[in-house]
Order: structure tokens, then sequence, then C-alpha cells
């Protein structure tokens, strides 16, 4: 009887147990589809597109690559949330998709990232640099900047691609840091704004450096410093905001998510072939000349770094009192 007992443990075991593990070791026997959260052509369209087809040469399976753009990535975001937990549909993350719009949104906001989705690996980082309008700002330097704006509160614009963004809170940031006032000018996008910025409707920005290289190597615009943690790669002459601002950072990032659920096993495989894929010399020249840094950082990891920015983007956010209705 005690055998019998036993074996019949096992099976109960195994019945439960087999099934989802045989799936996880053939996963992929399908196709995946990839959301991306944003419109075709962006940075995270391109990496989304360049890691799928990675996943595609390595694991076998078709990878469809959907762009499903709108409400500053809310409705892509959550279309990954609430997805089958099955590893069949993953997600292209940002700055402002997981540690942004969770302050800003609060309850009304149609996913949790803490509760909703798992992170899988960061792929990137984008550099977010100071530029302005010669024509309208004289100023060449964080320093002589800082002194012209505390000489004319309120009379500067500052420009972003949105609410809420990183380009925003960028310009918020350095407000609060340096006891200064500017005037925020929205955008419904980057593209958008950069025709006011250069014809001097509005004098300065942060936003991201592929954007703005052009315009600054054609004497169009200034650019002042970058507002990574320390001199970026693209340009190691120009110096850091957080030269002059000790802690300044405004960045962007992108990375994988999945729907919370989805099997370690899993995500742990897709983590360690989007990890490799990023180590790759080729990768990083690719994303390098998007004027973006190419990481490769694991779940975990990326998870500890999306709630560091969480913390710290929340305390700009609630001081500068800015909310979405």
């Amino acid at each position: 009887m005690r055998l019998l007992s036993t074996l019949t443990a096992a099976c109960l075991t195994f019945g439960v147990l087999t099934p989802a593990s045989a799936q996880d070791a053939n996963y992929p026997s399908r196709a995946i589809t990839t959301i991306v959260p944003f419109s075709a052509g962006g940075t995270a369209d391109i990496l989304g597109r360049m890691v799928a087809e990675h996943l595609q040469k390595k694991m076998g399976a078709t990878i469809v690559v959907e762009n499903v753009g709108g409400a500053g990535s809310i409705i892509g975001v959550t279309r990954v949330a609430k997805a089958q937990p099955d590893g069949y549909t993953i997600g292209v993350a940002s700055t402002s998709a997981m540690s942004i719009n969770p302050t800003i949104y609060g309850a009304k906001l149609s996913y949790n990232p803490e509760k909703d989705l798992v992170p899988i690996a960061q792929v990137s980082m984008v550099p977010n640099v100071l530029v302005v309008n010669p024509t309208k700002i004289a100023a060449r330097t964080v320093p002589d900047l800082i002194a012209y704006l505390k000489a004319n509160p309120g009379k500067v614009t500052f420009g972003s691609a949105g609410p809420g963004t990183s380009q925003h809170l960028a310009g918020e940031l350095f407000q609060q840091m340096t006891g200064t006032k500017m005037v925020h000018v929205p955008y419904k996008g980057s593209s958008q704004m950069m025709p006011d910025l250069l014809s001097g409707q509005i004098d300065l920005s942060f936003d991201n450096v592929p954007l703005l290289l052009p315009h600054v190597t054609g004497g169009k615009l200034a650019m002042l410093a970058t507002a990574t943690p320390k001199r970026a790669e693209f340009d190691p002459n120009l110096p850091a905001v957080a030269e002059f601002l000790p802690g300044f950072e405004a960045v962007a990032w992108h990375g994988f998510i999945a729907p919370t659920g989805t099997p370690t096993a899993i995500t742990d495989k897709l983590s360690a072939e989007i990890r490799a894929f990023m180590q790759q010399p080729e990768t990083k020249k690719k994303i390098s000349e998007l004027g973006a840094v190419a990481m490769d950082v694991d779940g975990p990891t990326f998870g500890k770094y999306i709630a560091s920015e969480t913390a710290r983007w929340k305390g700009v956010i609630e001081k500068a009192n800015i909310t979405m209705n």
C-alpha cells in the first residue's frame, strides 16, 4: 500500500508538471509576436526588429513584429500585459512605459509594470543631450546657461516630445537642480518639435542624440552637454551635465518584457539569446550608429534598474506636479 501511494503521488506530480515542462523544453513551437508600442521607424522599432531577426535565426520560429502605437506606448504595453503568459507574446519596453507612466497616470494606467510584466533583458541606453538654438541662446556651456536662466526667469522655453516623456522630465529635473524656471512647450513627438527649435520658436531642448546630431553638425543647433551620468561614447569631448550638477541623469532606455506568469525557463531562454546578440561587435556597431549604447542586462538586474528609475522619476514628477487627466 505504501508503495502504491508513493507511485500514485509520483504520477499525480508528473501529471501536473510534465506538460508544462515539455512545453517549455519545446519552446518555441509556433510564431512569437513582438509588440513594439510605437510607430515604425523609431529607435524602439529598429531595436525590436533587429532582435526579432536574431531570435528567428537562432530559435527557428517565425518572429512577427507588430507596431501597436498610441497613448505614449500605453496601448501596446497593455496588449503585452494582458496577453497569455506562454512566451508567444513579448514586447519592447521604454523608460516612459515602465518608470514614468505609473506615477503620472496612477490608478488610471491600464497596466501595472510591477505586477503585470516581467523584465526579460535591457538592450539599449539612448543618451539625451542638451541643445540650444544658437541664435536665441548665447550660452555654450552649462554654467553659462544656468546663469542666463537665473537672469531671465520664466522667459526661456524648452520643448519636449510630449508631457511625461524623458525629454520633458529632463527639463524639469534641470530646473529643480538649478533653481531656475523655464516654460515647457510639449509637442506630439520630437519630429514635430524640431521645426520650432530650429526656427527659434522655442529656445532649447533635451532630446535623443540621433535626431539632433545632423542639426548640430550643420550649425543650426549648439550641443552643450549630455544627460548621461558620464560622457557619452559618441563624443568623449562633450561634457556631461552631471559634471556641473552631480547626480543629474536623464536617459532613455529600451528592453524586452513579457506578461507576468510566463515560465521562467522561457524568459531565461529569451534573455540568454537576446543578451548574446547584444554582445556581438556588429550589433554594438549598428546600435552605436543609431546614437545609442548596446546593453546586455539580464531580467532581474533590469527589473532592479526599472524600480530605481521609477523611484527617481516619481520624485521629479511629484515635485513638478505633473499629472495626466
